[in-house]
């Protein structure tokens, strides 16, 4: 791989980063692991060719162009924390992954059993993920962060949210979200 190629891997890398909250070879990696999957499993799940899947991976590209791809993302994501906290059999976690896979997307605001905890209530992170997805499917990190420069003078808690749930990593935002709430 030559410099500028590196760069650009570098740079795809970095907006993943700001766009997902880490690069997504890293993201799909623990995927596979949590959930005992090999690469093809995972694309078929979230409905991308292979090959798009590791471009993805290894940061020939940034951006998950399809916001029904990005949702389950998202709902694999949810699935993985249930099966290393033992809520969710490997068995069960097959069958979530079909229904998983036939999903259309929809929604990234919508309410699944897969978003919510034991007592039925969305988790804080799931709602902060929802957000960000939000906030980041229309627009980058970067373009988040300027707009709540742009917003500070006048609007600092709008500037502060965008800020943090916009731009900002998933813990960071579940901790700010929990701090507020005293």
């Amino acid at each position: 791989m030559d410099a500028a190629q590196q760069e650009a891997t570098a740079r795809a890398r970095e907006l993943q980063r700001n766009w997902y909250g880490e690069p997504l070879g890293a993201l799909f990696r623990r995927l596979i692991d949590d959930l005992g999957l090999n690469q093809a499993r995972l694309a078929g799940v979230l409905g991308l060719s292979a090959p798009m899947l590791s471009q993805l991976m290894s940061g020939q590209r940034a951006k998950i162009g399809n916001p029904a791809v990005v949702q389950r993302v998202q709902l694999l994501q949810d699935l993985s924390g249930q099966v290393a906290d033992g809520s969710v059999s490997a068995a069960e976690a097959t069958e979530r992954m079909e229904e998983i896979k036939k999903s259309q997307g929809g929604s990234v605001l919508s309410n699944t059993t897969q978003t919510t905890s034991g007592s039925g209530a969305p988790t804080v992170k799931r709602v902060v993920r929802e957000i960000q997805s939000l906030l980041r499917s229309v627009a980058a990190a970067g373009d988040i962060i300027d707009a709540a420069d742009t917003l500070a003078p006048t609007h600092p808690e709008l500037a502060e949210f965008l800020r943090v749930y916009g731009a900002g990593r998933t813990s960071d935002a579940v901790t700010h979200y929990q701090s507020h709430q005293n």
